[in-house]
């Protein structure tokens, strides 16, 4: 060892990225077990960015010319230079890791920029749309890039802040359905197994360092081809962690696998972190029924079987939230509701306010106080419901007081059609009267399942065929996505962890499709949840199509080429169709979601998302200000992705929001720290200036719960290092 040491040393000093590099392969082969999963790291990957601009210093691949299709020359070349010939711009390149310096001129159009995923790189966001009808709702953000280098961009928005990571990886199965170092990786390479390990390693160890350590959850889903390697690398990049693994059901039919058995079925890992746990949910085919129960085991011994409940059912908010929430668009849903603040009882409604008219809220009359639809902003909102069906709700005990706060604040809840049938049919019963005197309803069937759920999960709403690939031709149709997961199973696999959790941040860095999202939309509908959820996903055109593009002329990076790329061409139609309730092509959304939750597909969700493209930044244009207009979602992102943005250095030298506050005069410190504490919301400062003094002047004149960060050190010095290899 003490050899090799020290011929590590004098290869530094002739070549110090080498010496670097043999010295980082010694330390893994040094720390290899003799026991347990080992496997080749490779070198590192690399990705191409078509659209970057070519740089001096970058390094480059030559792109086939235009019209053909064979594959790119994997040399690397670096840019020394340019120059006009012709009227055209003229790259002066120079060979990387040959044993002799070759040069070559080089159309720059013909170039795309290379990126190691062991270089430092300094991420920035452009925001390419949004959708926005959940009001005063964090945001879902969708990124558009390769996702090693989102989740680089990650640590510094949400390092330590995710509740849960959920990822549907590529099962390497020896189809087209991922590349290493921008080539597929076909069935026959020898090295399947160990680039597929590599690949899955670097992001789980950058993921680690975003999860939540006191309480958290990683969800791997894989199938057969890699499950035991998987299973083995999770124990070692996360050792001393709880790790369960569950059986699902996916396609009851059956896939063929030549003469072996039909495999109908596919894992899920659950890993625990810090106070994590599952929560008590009862769904069928998931849960042990009560038939499956017996008294006694094959050996006579009495079993003590948990008894609980089923899941709450849900009352809904009588305050409208998200679109259509305002006064305005719906009149003769803003009337009083009058409550007799003695007994805590709802005894009725007044008449809606004509537009125009504004209500006294300090009235009182006696022990009777009246109640407006007035939403958390203090603007005029309305209620779900006419006077008309208030009133007949009421009669039947069906509209209930959820709280009365000290200021006689007053939250309000109705139970809605879906749940009233269910009470005719018997499914739900009244079982008594709360505090208020409202109704308490539970399901009927408390014997038909208990315990825990089980491991193995049998239940026809987890079909990916069913309720995926079908769901996904109503929402986009005549869109193909191959393989889709039903959204029900997302759904239900989320919901173990993040059904207690209804702020929780969940992150997708392998989005596909886009059902993460659509499935925590649907959670935060059942329980008036305000979870948001981060998307990553590359614009990858499928494989088949590749050819085709290549022969019209067309190269990564072309508008021509990039609308048809998974994530502009599936996942954000995906995600703003689900929102809106309408497809890309602007038709109300046929059909109606099923179990659980059942309502028309054209009736949306309540939620606003913003779709990103990841930018590649210098750090000389950041901290010259160059590059802020591209950093500032970043910023708005650490701040939580709520309400309005900051999106230029503001021209007063300081402005806030409701969440962050931003500083750029540091001689305006008064103006900004009074704006600062006059919000009373803010949790983030950024501080623009690069001397450390005036930053810890500045940060001792904030409340001590705000939390300063100064620009762009800060930044810069997260970005500073390679992580994840």
């Amino acid at each position: 060892m003490s050899q090799l040491t020290s011929l590590i040393a004098q290869a530094k000093v002739k070549d110090p990225e080498l010496g670097k590099e043999l010295e980082r392969e010694f330390k893994v082969l040094a720390s290899r077990k003799p026991f347990g999963l080992n496997f080749e790291r490779h070198r590192p990957e690399s990705t191409e960015l078509p659209g970057r601009p070519v740089r001096k210093g970058e390094k480059v691949r030559v792109l086939p010319l235009r019209g053909k299709t064979s594959k790119a020359d994997p040399q690397l070349w670096r840019v020394r230079g340019f120059e006009n010939v012709d009227g055209k711009r003229m790259a002066q390149l120079e060979t990387i890791g040959t044993a002799e310096l070759e040069t070559q001129q080089v159309v720059v159009e013909d170039l795309v920029v290379v990126e190691d995923f062991g270089d430092y790189i300094y991420p920035g966001l452009v925001s390419t749309g949004q959708v926005v009808r959940g009001g005063d709702k964090p945001y879902h953000t969708v990124i558009n890039s390769e996702n090693f280098h989102a989740l680089e961009a990650l640590t510094f928005t949400h390092r330590g802040k995710i509740d849960l990571i959920y990822i549907d990886p590529p099962y390497n199965t020896g189809a087209r359905d991922w590349k290493y170092n921008n080539n597929y990786v076909e069935g026959d390479d020898v090295y399947r197994h160990s680039k597929w390990l590599a690949f899955i390693e670097r992001r789980l160890r950058v993921a680690k360092g975003l999860l939540n350590p006191e309480c958290s959850m990683l969800i791997v889903t894989i199938d057969e081809k890699e499950l035991h390697r998987l299973g083995l690398l999770l124990e070692q990049v996360f050792p001393g962690q709880r790790i369960q693994m569950i059986s699902n059901m996916i396609n009851p039919k059956g896939a063929a696998r030549g003469k072996e058995f039909y495999r109908v079925d596919e894992y899920i890992f659950y890993v625990y972190f810090g106070a994590a746990e599952i929560s008590d949910e009862r769904i069928p085919g998931l849960c042990v029924s009560k038939s499956e129960l017996t008294d006694e085991d094959s050996n006579n011994n009495s079993i003590e079987v948990e008894e609980k409940k089923l899941p709450p059912v849900r009352w809904a908010s009588l305050l409208r939230s998200g679109s259509g929430a305002q006064r305005e668009e719906s009149k003769l849903k803003f009337y009083p509701i009058y409550i007799d603040i003695n007994t805590k009882k709802i005894i009725g409604c007044g008449e809606p306010l004509p537009l125009g008219e504004h209500p006294d809220l300090t009235k009182k009359n006696g022990d009777i106080i009246e109640v407006w639809p007035i939403r958390q902003n203090g603007s005029e909102g309305r209620w779900q419901l006419n006077v008309d069906s208030f009133r007949s709700l009421l009669k039947d005990n069906y509209i209930k007081i959820g709280s009365i706060n000290k200021n006689n604040k007053v939250t309000l809840y109705y139970l809605m059609e879906g749940q009233r049938e269910k009470i005719a049919s018997g499914e739900l019963v009244v079982t008594g009267t709360d505090a208020f005197g409202g109704l308490v309803v539970e399901y009927s069937g408390h014997e038909a399942i208990e315990g825990r759920p089980r491991t193995q999960w049998a239940t026809t709403a987890h079909s990916a065929t069913d309720h995926g690939t079908s769901l996904l031709r109503k929402i986009i149709p005549g869109r193909k996505f191959p393989f889709p997961k039903s959204l029900y199973a997302v759904e239900d696999t989320l919901r173990f962890f993040i059904s207690n959790k209804p702020d929780a941040i969940v992150l997708d860095f392998f989005a596909g499709s886009g059902t993460t999202c659509h499935a925590v939309a649907r959670l935060n509908r059942q329980d008036g949840g305000r979870r948001q959820c981060i998307l990553v996903t590359n614009n990858e055109v499928a494989a088949n199509e590749q050819a085709a593009l290549r022969k019209a002329g067309l190269r990564p990076g072309d508008p021509e080429w990039e609308k048809w790329g998974i994530c502009e061409y599936i996942t954000k139609p995906r995600i703003e169709a689900s929102i809106t309730g309408r497809t890309p092509e602007g038709e109300e959304i046929k059909g109606d979601y099923s179990f659980y939750d059942k309502f028309p597909l054209a009736e949306g969700f309540a939620e606003n998302a913003e779709f990103f493209t990841l930018t590649y930044e210098t750090p000389v244009a950041v901290s010259h200000d160059r590059a802020f207009e591209r950093i500032a979602p970043l910023l708005w992102m650490r701040a939580g992705s709520k309400g309005r943005r900051i999106e230029s250095l503001p021209e007063q030298g300081w402005d806030v929001t409701d969440t962050y506050g931003l500083l750029k005069d540091l001689d305006k410190v008064a103006a900004f720290a009074y704006a600062v504490e006059e919000r009373g919301t803010i949790s983030i400062v950024y501080i623009v200036t690069d001397d450390e003094r005036r930053f810890q002047s500045v940060a001792q004149r904030l409340p001590s719960a705000i939390e300063p960060i100064r620009l762009y050190e800060s930044y810069l010095t997260n970005f500073r290092f390679s992580v994840g290899l």
